[in-house]
């Protein structure tokens, strides 16, 4: 017999907010979080504006010392994971670290580390190197040290599939301690990468929207007819996967149930999604079909939505395709209206989305739709949050080389 999942913890580090309560609060209230970069002098690039999270202090969640040793992406993923811990009250030294797991991915890792000190070599010669120059930039090294500063000896595993890699690593968590491989697991993504080389390489890919910099609020507008591109964001969104029984004796609050997970590929194209979203909809039928629900169940869909032509568009063909005639009674929304594409944190900060809209019965809105596409006739939740019962949910994420990862959320119930 396998284990139940629960979330019982939520570290959110964001563009609207930092902690699970002000990220909530902005996402339902449609604030915006793209603005003009000021990381670096954007003045001669295509696109000009980025989600930043810019109020973080890394000295409120590890010493400041080590915190230099980190690139910005492991700080970020190690304050949502300690937030997430403080979330759900775990007390660490009653819990049996041994079976205390970490799956914590990015898409990227240390790029702004690697540019620094790329710098740094060649105008000063290999000498100059840091010493932490490759554990700073490895993508494994988020996990590794959540692992350390928590001292967590379950597995420490990080995932790499672009933007599907928090719902990756949220999923492949799910099932590590559905089959007793672990009690309680962080899961999710982490990302900092709005840097000079990121944003010049989606700028010649011309996936960035590049019409808006001087209307940043107004960028983002997935599904909306004039979207023109994605908009870079950053952050990290950590969950803490329990079992069941392990929350139960614990007292733990729970959020939500995990109750299906799906995972495939395009296997077609290093960028471009197929045709019609094909994959993607097998993907969400893979979850569904590991839960054991029927498409009709579910109520709200929280979007990859990227606010790019080809994906908004083979999203909602995949959505009518799985859900056919209930299509028309979902809401769908997508939350990087708000907080821009945190590529491979997305998933995790959008997981704790779904399992916030399935507690409160409110779904966030997509803002900046004002136009309809042609064929793209679903509820997008249009500029307002919307009160509705929502029993159960899908959160979907596709990234760069045909990763497609969603994960079937559920109102716990015992």
């Amino acid at each position: 017999m396998s284990n139940r999942v629960v979330i019982t913890g939520m570290g959110a580090i964001t563009p609207i907010g930092i902690g699970k309560e002000n990220f909530w609060k902005a996402l339902l209230e449609g604030q915006n979080g793209i603005k003009r970069i000021t990381h670096f002098d954007p003045t001669d690039y295509p696109s000009q504006i980025a989600a930043e999270v810019n109020d973080f202090m890394p000295e409120n969640f590890m010493d400041k010392k080590e915190a230099k040793r980190m690139d910005n992406y492991t700080q970020f993923a190690l304050a949502a994971s300690k937030l997430a811990v403080e979330d759900a009250k775990i007390d660490l030294e009653s819990v049996n670290r041994d079976r205390f797991g970490v799956i914590i991915g990015s898409g990227i890792g240390g790029i702004e580390t690697l540019h620094s000190q790329y710098e740094k070599f060649f105008d000063k010669g290999p000498s100059r190197i840091s010493p932490f120059f490759i554990p700073m930039i490895i993508p494994n090294i988020a996990a590794g040290q959540v692992s350390i500063e928590l001292k967590l000896h379950g597995p420490s595993i990080c995932i790499a599939t672009a933007c599907a890699t928090g719902t990756n690593c949220i999923g492949e968590a799910f099932k590590l301690i559905q089959r007793g491989g672990a009690d309680l697991i962080l899961a999710g993504g982490t990302e900092a990468s709005i840097s000079q080389a990121p944003i010049a390489g989606f700028c010649a890919m011309k996936a960035l929207c590049t019409d808006h910099n001087d209307d940043p609020a107004h960028a983002s507008r997935p599904f909306d007819k004039n979207r023109s591109g994605f908009v870079m964001g950053e952050g990290s969104g950590v969950v803490v996967l329990e079992s069941l029984d392990h929350a139960k004796a614990r007292g733990a609050h729970i959020y939500a149930e995990i109750i299906g997970y799906g995972s495939n590929s395009d296997a077609y194209h290093i960028t471009s999604p197929a045709p019609q979203g094909e994959f993607q909809a097998k993907c969400m039928q893979l979850a569904l079909d590991d839960a054991g629900v029927k498409p009709e169940e579910i109520d709200y869909i929280n979007a990859h939505g990227t606010s790019t032509h080809m994906n908004d568009e083979g999203e909602s063909a995949a959505i009518k395709t799985v859900f056919g005639e209930h299509a028309k009674n979902l809401s769908v929304s997508s939350i990087k209206s708000m907080i821009g594409h945190l590529l491979g944190a997305a998933g995790g900060v959008e997981c704790i989305a779904t399992a916030l809209t399935i507690e409160n019965n409110i779904i966030p809105p997509t803002i900046n739709y004002e136009t309809p596409d042609e064929g793209m006739d679903l509820d997008y939740v249009p500029n307002k949050s919307k009160e509705r019962v929502v029993n159960k949910a899908i959160s979907n994420s596709f990234g760069f080389g045909g990763h497609n990862a969603c994960i079937l959320l559920s109102k716990f119930s015992d």
